[in-house]
C-alpha cells in the first residue's frame, strides 16, 4: 500500500514537474521582457525630455534675440528724439544768444552816443557861459547908454520923461489902431476865400489833436481747478500729462500753492485759448493721459480755427465792409482773443470803422472806404507776436500783399504816426481809434502807467526855470505850477503857461487834454513893534 501511494506520488511528480518548470522559466521570461520593455520606455522619454530641452532653449534665444532688437529699436527712437529736442533747444539757445548780442551792441552804440552828447553839451555849457557874460556887459552898456540918451533927449526936446513917454505912446496907438483895422480886414477876406477849402482840413487837425497811442496786450489765463487731488493728476506720475500737455498746446503751464487756479501763459492769443479750453475740457471728463490730451487738443483747436473763421466774417457784416480777402477775415477774428488796456481789439475795430464813417459823412468823404480803413486799422496786433516790428507795420504789409487799396494801406500803416499821412482817411482813423479808446469805460490804465504819466507831468513843469514846485491833480487833467515871484512876473507866468502846455502836448500821450496852471504870488510881511 505503502508502495502504491508511492509510485503514485513520483507519478504526480512526473507530471507536475514539466509544469512548473515552464512556469519558473515563463516566469523569468516575463521578467526579463519587462525589464527590456522598461529600459526602451525609459530611453525614449529620455530622447523625448532632451528634444523639449532643445526646443525650449532655441525658443527662449529666439525670445532673447527679439528682446535685444526691440530694445536696440526703442534706444534708437529714444535717441534720434532726444537729438531732435537737443536741436531744437540749441536753435533756441543760439537765437536767444543773438539777441542777447544785439542788444549789447545797441546798448554799447547809445552809451557812445550818449558821451558825445554828453561831451557836446559841456561844450555848449560853456560857450553859453560866455554868451551870458557877454550879454550881461552888453546889457550893462546898453542900460548905461539909454540913461545917457534920455538925458540928452530932456536937454533937447525940454521935456520929462514921462511927457516924452505919453506922447510917444498916444502916437503909437493911433498908428497901431489903423494898421491893425487894415489887417483885420485883409484876413478875414483871405479867410472868406479860402474857407471851403480850409475847412475840412482844419477840422481833421482838429480831431486828430485826440490821437493816442495806447497798446497792452494780456498774456495769461487762469483755469479754474475743483480740488488739488486735480491738481495733481493735471501734473501727472513725474509730470508726463503737464508735459505732455505743454508740448501738445505751444503754452506754459504755472501749478503753484495758489489754490483753486491753474495759470495758461503764451504770447499767442489764440494758442492761450485752445489751452484753456482744452484744459476746462480734460478737468470736466476727468481722463487725463497724453493720448486724451492730445485727442482733445486736436478737437478744441478745430473749433476754435472754425469759430475764428466765423467771427471774423461776422465782425465784417456787423461793419459792413463787404469784399475781403479770406486771409483778412481770418485775421479779424483772431483779434477777438486780443485786448488793449482790457478792451477787447476786435469789438474796438467795428466801433472805429462806425466813427470812421460817421466822421467822413459829416466831412463830405467816402464813408464805405473809411469803414474799411477803420476796420482793418489794428490787423497787425493779430500777429505781431509772430513777426517782428510793430502793428501799423505789420498790418500795412499783409493789407498791401492782399491788394488792399492805397488809402487803407496809409491808414493802417500811419494811424500811430508812424509815416506821414497822404490821404484824409489816415487822420480820421487817428480821430476815431483815440476816441474809442478814450471814451468812458472804453479802457482801463494800468496803475504803473497812471503814476508815470503823473510824474512825467510834474517833471516837465519842474524843468523850468523860476518854478518852485508842480502837481499833477484832478487825475492828471490839470497841472498847477507855482513858481518864484521874485524871479517871474506877470508876463513870464503867462509865457511859462504856454510854454509848459506845448511841452506836454509835444512829449507826452493822454487822453482828453491837460490844464496847466501857473499861480505867482507875493507876499510882503512887516512887524510893528
Amino acid at each position: 500500500m505503502s508502495i502504491d501511494v508511492s509510485m503514485l506520488l513520483l507519478q504526480v511528480a512526473g507530471t507536475l514537474a514539466p509544469a512548473f518548470i515552464g512556469i519558473a522559466v515563463g516566469g523569468t521570461l516575463v521578467i526579463v521582457v519587462y525589464k527590456l520593455t522598461g529600459t526602451s520606455m525609459i530611453a525614449s522619454a529620455k530622447r523625448e525630455a532632451e528634444g523639449i530641452v532643445e526646443q525650449g532653449r532655441l525658443a527662449g534665444d529666439k525670445a532673447v534675440k527679439s528682446a535685444e532688437l526691440d530694445a536696440r529699436a526703442e534706444r534708437d527712437r529714444a535717441m534720434e528724439v532726444f537729438k531732435k529736442e537737443t536741436s531744437v533747444a540749441r536753435g533756441e539757445l543760439k537765437g536767444i544768444e543773438k539777441r542777447l548780442t544785439n542788444r549789447e551792441d545797441n546798448l554799447d552804440r547809445k552809451l557812445d552816443t550818449l558821451t558825445a552828447k554828453e561831451k557836446h553839451l559841456d561844450k555848449m555849457d560853456d560857450k553859453l557861459a560866455e554868451s551870458t557874460r557877454k550879454l550881461d556887459e552888453r546889457n550893462r552898456k546898453c542900460q548905461e547908454l539909454l540913461g545917457q540918451r534920455e538925458e540928452e533927449l530932456v536937454r533937447v526936446a525940454k521935456l520929462s520923461v514921462d511927457e516924452a513917454k505919453n506922447e510917444l505912446l498916444s502916437a503909437l496907438e493911433t498908428r497901431l489902431t489903423h494898421e491893425s483895422g487894415q489887417l483885420i480886414a485883409k484876413i478875414l477876406g483871405d479867410a472868406r476865400e479860402e474857407a471851403e477849402s480850409k475847412a475840412r482840413e482844419i477840422t481833421l487837425i482838429a480831431i486828430q489833436r485826440y490821437a493816442a497811442d495806447n497798446t497792452s496786450e494780456a498774456t495769461v489765463s487762469t483755469v479754474a481747478i475743483p480740488s488739488d487731488d486735480m491738481k495733481g493728476r493735471v501734473i501727472g506720475r513725474e509730470g508726463r500729462n503737464i508735459r505732455a500737455f505743454e508740448k501738445a498746446t505751444g503754452v506754459d503751464v504755472i501749478v503753484d500753492d495758489t489754490p483753486g487756479i491753474v495759470v495758461v501763459s503764451s504770447f499767442d492769443p489764440v494758442r492761450r485759448e485752445v489751452a484753456r479750453l482744452t484744459l476746462n475740457k480734460l478737468i470736466s471728463d476727468g481722463r487725463i493721459h497724453p493720448g486724451r490730451i492730445e485727442e482733445v487738443t486736436d478737437q478744441t483747436r478745430k473749433e476754435v480755427e472754425k469759430g475764428i473763421v466765423e467771427a471774423g466774417k461776422q465782425a465784417a457784416l456787423d461793419a459792413n465792409v463787404p469784399g475781403l480777402h479770406k486771409k483778412l477775415l481770418d485775421l479779424l477774428g483772431r483779434l477777438q482773443y486780443r485786448t488793449s488796456y482790457g478792451q477787447n481789439v476786435l469789438r474796438h475795430s467795428i466801433e472805429v470803422a462806425y466813427l470812421c464813417q460817421i466822421m467822413a459823412d459829416e466831412l463830405g468823404l467816402d464813408g464805405r472806404l473809411a469803414r474799411r480803413c477803420g476796420l482793418l486799422h489794428d490787423i497787425g496786433k493779430a500777429v505781431d507776436h509772430e513777426v517782428e516790428g510793430g502793428h501799423p507795420q505789420i498790418g500795412a504789409d499783409i493789407c498791401k500783399r492782399l491788394n488792399e487799396r492805397p488809402e487803407v494801406l496809409n491808414a493802417v500803416a500811419g494811424h500811430h504816426g508812424d509815416i506821414e499821412s497822404t490821404s484824409p482817411y489816415t487822420p480820421l482813423v487817428m480821430s476815431a481809434d483815440a476816441i474809442s479808446a478814450a471814451r468812458p469805460g472804453g479802457r482801463r490804465e494800468s496803475l504803473e502807467r497812471y503814476v508815470q504819466r503823473l510824474e512825467q507831468l510834474e517833471a516837465i513843469a519842474t524843468n523850468h526855470d523860476g518854478v518852485k514846485q508842480a502837481y499833477a491833480i484832478q487825475a492828471g487833467r490839470e497841472l498847477r505850477v507855482i513858481v518864484d515871484a521874485g524871479r517871474i512876473d506877470d508876463a513870464e507866468a503867462a509865457k511859462m503857461a504856454f510854454d509848459v502846455a506845448q511841452q506836454v502836448e509835444n512829449d507826452m500821450t493822454y487822453p482828453g487834454e491837460v490844464k496847466v496852471t501857473v499861480l505867482r504870488e507875493l507876499r510882503a510881511v512887516e512887524f510893528a513893534r
